[in-house]
């Protein structure tokens, strides 16, 4: 029997095994549940503050970690970012209303949280957060698609909450 028809078998083992490897970060808040509702206070109802995020499962090379809150809901192209956020502590510790690490821009263009404000219905807003095996050095002018190249060779691991709101005021 040849060793050739066992090759791709084996080619394709270790390529599945290359992408399951990354640890898998759990991440977790003390205001909602995943895929639970996120209160108002968070939102454009409430103090548009950000919600404390817990992560765990943080691999003993990370350096920083990465977060970024998004809304692929948003009827624009592409969704809508509410939170670019790098060089974070590892403690796992981001607190309600976070200004530390690096803060980027925002769907709005402007640098920090905005709270969610959705026109219609229900959306989906994603706190994706990555383990980075280094500190960035970026500068200013860095949003979502700016820190998702950024980190694609650095990640050890990521981990996402998604929290539901679905505004009650009338938008205008």
């Amino acid at each position: 029997m040849s060793l050739f028809p066992k090759l791709p078998i084996i080619l394709i083992t270790s390529i599945m095994t290359s992408f399951t490897s990354q640890t898998k970060l759990n991440v977790t808040s003390t205001s909602f549940t995943d895929n639970g509702n996120i209160p108002s206070k968070f939102t454009c109802e409430g103090t548009q503050a950000s919600p404390a995020l817990n992560i765990t499962g943080i691999p003993s090379g990370a350096k920083s970690l990465a977060l970024i809150l998004h809304d692929p809901d948003a009827p624009m192209p592409g969704g809508f970012t509410h939170w670019v956020v790098w060089n974070i502590a590892t403690d796992g510790n981001i607190p309600e209303d976070f200004k530390g690490a690096e803060q980027g821009f925002n769907g709005a263009k402007k640098s920090g949280y905005i709270g969610m404000c959705p026109p219609s219905g229900t959306h989906h807003y994603h706190f994706k957060v990555y383990a980075l095996s280094a500190k960035l050095d970026m500068g200013i002018m860095v949003d979502k698609a700016k820190l998702d190249s950024a980190i694609k060779k650095h990640v050890l691991a990521q981990g996402e909450l998604v929290g539901l709101y679905k505004n009650t005021k009338t938008v205008k």
